[in-house]
């Protein structure tokens, strides 16, 4: 149960990072909710989340003992009881709703009801630099094969699948599409802007990422060279590499973007070179909190001394500076003995 929750958790996380990469300052707000039944529980479970970028600021998770909105970004609560009170609720409301849908589905698809289902809805807006609206996104996903999704005009649907067919038709009919619409263009965008006040500090923040590039032979002799970032906000990073003299990206493996667990994020990029040539490559960064692109190549480590060599140096020298002085008392006694004998 607890695995099955972390990776819904981790897939819907991978989501938003994709859906937040933007090298253009847009600022993301948006929530991720699931419904889920699984055989051995008694009734679905519903976890809501909500993001202000990449960071997480409030969830809500019904298997708690005490089912209410949490308050879980980095920076202080400043909303009033009220407002968790009415969040709740409202929370509540959207739980009530996605059951009734899941019921609706299992009874059109005829789908067993102790069966493993779900549904994921995911909703939100980009918002400019200056607080003004770039575009929103709603979409509802049942069990991983059908779905319907708000257009870029935020007044037509896509629709995949016959329960997604019948429920644009109610959508359209009932006016709730227009309310979708009005909810992504203006209080999406004010729900964002009280959380960018709250939480400015952290959401407006540059963390320059710490690079280095290290060296691994492969088993056929050929060297991997990985260009590694580590601990850097926001999210957006570009990793390239290059060899010397032909200034073109090369084949590269590069990972998706991961969060490191304290607040910032982790990137590398590698490639495959022949050994004897890593001097020829070089790896480029760029990241809001670099003033211009970095440039790296792999350093070879400084030679270095093993601790029983300098045992045997240090032996050696107190044995020559033994000599030495045994030497030169030698020489002085023996001196010493002419002169009185004359």
């Amino acid at each position: 149960m607890k695995t099955f929750v972390t990776e819904a958790l981790f897939l819907l996380l991978q989501v938003l990072l994709a859906m937040t990469s933007h090298s253009d300052g847009t600022h993301f707000f948006g929530f991720f909710q699931t419904l889920f039944t699984l055989p051995w529980l008694p009734k679905p479970h519903f976890i809501s989340v909500g993001f202000v970028d990449d960071i997480q600021f409030e969830r809500f998770n019904s298997r708690r003992d005490v089912q209410r909105t949490e308050h879980c970004a980095p920076w202080i609560d400043q909303k009033k009881p009220e407002y968790w009170k009415d969040n709740t609720d409202l929370i509540l409301s959207y739980f009530q709703d996605l059951t009734e849908i899941l019921q609706r589905m299992l009874k059109i698809y005829n789908y067993s009801v102790t069966g493993y289902h779900t549904i994921q809805r995911r909703y939100g807006c980009y918002i400019l630099p200056r607080g003004y609206f770039r575009n929103g996104f709603f979409e509802v996903v049942f069990n991983d094969h059908d779905y319907i999704r708000l257009n870029e005009d935020l007044s037509t649907w896509t629709p995949v699948g016959k329960f997604a067919e019948i429920l644009r038709e109610e959508w359209d009919s009932s006016g709730f599409t227009q309310n979708v619409k009005n909810f992504l263009k203006v209080e999406c965008v004010d729900l964002f802007l009280t959380e960018l006040e709250y939480g400015k500090e952290i959401l407006l923040r540059t963390d320059i990422p710490k690079i280095h590039v290290i060296r691994k032979v492969r088993p056929d002799k050929k060297i991997t060279l990985r260009c590694w970032a580590l601990k850097f906000y926001p999210a957006e990073i570009t990793l390239t590499w290059e060899r010397e003299e032909s200034n073109q990206t090369l084949d590269m493996e590069v990972t998706e973007t991961m969060p490191t667990g304290d607040g910032t994020f982790q990137k590398w990029a590698a490639v495959v070179v022949l050994s004897g040539e890593e001097h020829r490559y070089k790896c480029h960064v760029n990241h809001e909190g670099l003033p211009e692109s970095i440039t790296l190549r792999w350093v070879p480590p400084e030679p270095t001394i093993s601790f029983m060599h300098i045992v045997i140096a240090v032996v050696i020298g107190a044995l020559l500076m033994g000599a030495m002085m045994t030497l030169l008392i030698w020489k002085r006694r023996t001196r010493g003995k002419k002169g009185s004998g004359t």
